[in-house]
């Protein structure tokens, strides 16, 4: 622990300050993450899938150990390894981790080094057990698959980081899955930075849809995804996996010159009005093997004299109106504040590791660290405060000054007397203890 002389304030010299307070921690909340993470078996389930290829021959810390330390640390803001260094013996994460003391950097930052596909694949099926406990708690009548791509900047040697024209910058290019309705976070799979967006795409997806099906046969899910995303390989196993899907197609000059066809140019009766259609037609590519239905969004803005179009290929039926199926695709956009969550608040993007597959487990550590978050904050929170970022949790839950006093059986975390948001604090508190997930 890093100490400081006695430091006195100028605008009144007879503040003093000091780091050596005592048993004293600014991260109680987290102790409720614990309490919620007991609840659902988080760690429980994380220990039984994790199996890595451990060769020390003495050591202090297990893999379970780091594991559930660098998860707590990135929920509690510290995703930078060497955080831990100054959390040695913290009060509130040695007894949430049952540790006299934590790891330090050079212990975490290994950690990462013994993780290979096979580890990484059974952090994901760890993933998906939590998932459908909570799904089958939440009793969710709808589940729909929300995939995109996003870029993670690295700036050094990493390894297979690349320039992506999209993005413009150097990185890595990940694949992405998020419920649309929950916002939980399903998969995540890095790539190389210079891949296309749609590499990959029909692996990443194809098991999340064989096993929701087979899990959750009652629900059809729903697919949506951008152009990026507009592959026939795409339609055709949502097809054959009866999932609905909105893809957004890109222009071409077949799709403009039908578009024009159906929406006559006329001239506005108001021309300080945005005039919108939505049409309905059948369409095929030269790379489709079938026509598919297209919807095309006919938008004249506000003293504009022509239309812009936009494209949406579906497997909906004609139950659903067309202007159903754009807002149903609309709604897409709250993805990218996931993401962004994810990124902010989880470090997502972090990769500083100069192996591809460090890199790919952090950031699967990222994924974990958010849907305890979000499994909490949608189980135990209160209707109006369901929607709470993180970084406002951190501010009303976890950044809570306490100090430890031992007594001969217990011990007790006494709270700041002045912490401002304790009414909300035990409210949580309590819907976790009353929480029963079988």
């Amino acid at each position: 622990m890093a100490t400081l002389p006695k430091m006195t304030l100028d605008f009144n010299r007879q503040i003093k300050l000091s780091n050596n307070g005592g048993e004293l921690s600014s991260d109680t909340g987290t102790l409720l993450f614990r309490e919620f993470d007991e609840k659902i078996s988080f760690s429980h389930t994380l220990a039984n899938h994790l199996q890595l290829n451990d060769e020390r021959k003495y050591y202090v810390h297990s893999n379970e150990d780091l594991l559930h330390q660098k998860l707590y640390q990135i929920i509690a803001g510290y995703a930078e390894d060497d955080a831990a260094d100054q959390l040695t013996h913290d009060p509130v994460f040695t007894q949430l981790l049952e540790k006299d003391a934590l790891a330090s950097q050079p212990s975490l930052s290994r950690f990462y080094d013994r993780f290979d596909p096979q580890s990484i694949e059974q952090l994901h099926r760890a993933n998906q057990e939590l998932l459908d406990k909570v799904h089958q708690y939440r009793e969710s009548e709808a589940l729909i698959f929300d995939l995109d791509s996003t870029h993670a900047d690295t700036y050094g040697d990493q390894e297979s980081t690349a320039f992506n024209t999209h993005y413009g910058t150097v990185g890595f290019h990940p694949l992405v899955a998020f419920d649309g309705v929950t916002g939980d976070f399903l998969k995540a799979k890095l790539r190389p930075g210079n891949v296309y967006t749609s590499k990959g795409v029909v692996d990443f997806v194809k098991p999340l849809i064989a096993h929701y099906n087979e899990k959750f046969p009652e629900i059809t899910p729903f697919f949506r995804g951008d152009s990026g995303f507009a592959v026939p390989e795409l339609y055709e196993l949502c097809e054959a996996e009866s999932v609905y899907y909105v893809i957004r197609l890109k222009s071409n000059p077949n799709l403009q010159r039908l578009a024009d066809e159906l929406q006559p140019s006329t001239f506005p009766s108001d021309m300080t009005r945005t005039e919108c259609h939505f049409l309905e037609t059948e369409y095929q590519a030269k790379s489709w093997p079938k026509p598919r239905k297209v919807i095309i969004q006919s938008v004249r803005p506000a003293g504009e004299l022509f239309f812009t179009y936009s494209f949406f290929v579906t497997n909906l039926t004609s139950t659903f109106a067309p202007k159903d199926i754009v807002r149903s695709y609309q709604k897409r956009g709250t993805m990218e504040n996931f993401i962004k969550e994810a990124k902010d608040g989880f470090d997502l993007d972090r990769m500083s590791s100069h192996s591809f597959q460090a890199n790919e487990a952090r950031m699967v550590l990222s994924l974990l660290a958010y849907n305890l978050t979000n499994w909490m904050r949608s189980l135990c929170f209160p209707e109006e405060q369901k929607s709470m970022q993180v970084q406002t949790i951190r501010t009303r839950v976890i950044k809570v000054a306490c100090k430890l006093v031992k007594s001969g059986r217990s011990l007790y975390f006494k709270l700041s007397s002045s912490f401002v948001y304790q009414a909300f604090f035990w409210k949580v508190l309590q819907r976790i203890q009353a929480l029963k997930l079988e």
